[in-house]
């Protein structure tokens, strides 16, 4: 059996929440993001319920920034991006502390009919503390694993854990029975409530963004939530420190 590392965090942890809320600065870089990128946005209601803690985060919880991407495996937009534009944001803006990535579960069953043995292949790693692992095997193997490429994937989810050294028992026992799939029906809700409709969705400060997008278009939209977080015009989106 391979050790086991720690897993990432999830639906039911504590975490450090300190999401940036824009409501005086930041309007300027953002409208000429907007205007120079194509992306479709809107203004988040600073004074709606927090989204409840979901979803697998990398990164410090010191970070003044929180980018989450509600992101669905057999999405080929969500795919392009954690293939193209997420490694940059995590080797540029997550390893230095401006921010956090966290991914939340938003499976397009209607569309999408292998969506969610993805997400619960990528729960049953998380168990094994490899998610992100998980994450870039389905992600760079979509063609392979999605429906236009097989009816059955269970299969070939199970030779990714087999690749991933780890403990494949476990594994399998785990995504048979579909252990997490209450978590990711409640990440899919938590979305819904929050206005998703699509994937990939991002949420960056008190911005959702509708669409897929370049390092330089999030890097701006990082650059704005730290702005307001330096200045106190932020406010905690995901609950205060618990201390852990």
């Amino acid at each position: 059996m391979a050790a086991k590392k720690k897993p990432a965090s999830g639906g039911n942890s504590k975490f450090l929440g300190a999401l940036a809320v824009v409501v005086l600065g930041g309007g300027g870089a953002i409208a000429w993001v907007l205007s120079n990128s194509g992306a479709t946005s809107v203004a988040l209601d600073p004074n709606a319920p927090p989204p409840a803690p979901a979803g697998y985060v990398i990164g410090s919880p010191d970070a003044p920034v929180e980018v989450i991407e509600f992101a669905d495996f057999e999405c080929p937009g969500c795919a392009h991006f954690a293939t193209l534009t997420a490694p940059d944001v995590k080797a540029r803006l997550v390893a230095s502390g401006q921010a956090r990535f966290r991914f939340v579960d938003f499976p397009l069953v209607d569309i999408h009919p292998n969506s969610l043995a993805a997400h619960n292949a990528a729960a049953c790693a998380n168990e094994q503390g490899k998610f992100w692992e998980m994450h870039d095997k389905l992600f760079y193997g979509q063609a392979d694993w999605s429906a236009q490429g097989t009816s059955s994937p269970g299969r070939l989810l199970k030779g990714y854990a087999k690749d991933l050294a780890l403990d494949t028992d476990a594994f399998n026992r785990c995504l048979d029975s579909r252990k997490y799939q209450a978590q990711i029906d409640a990440n899919l809700a938590e979305g819904r409530r929050l206005g998703v409709g699509g994937t990939p969705t991002m949420i960056i400060g008190s911005r959702m963004i509708f669409t897929r997008m370049s390092y330089d278009v999030v890097k701006a939209y990082v650059d704005s939530a730290a702005a307001d977080v330096a200045a106190g015009r932020a406010g905690s989106r995901f609950g205060q420190p618990s201390g852990e």
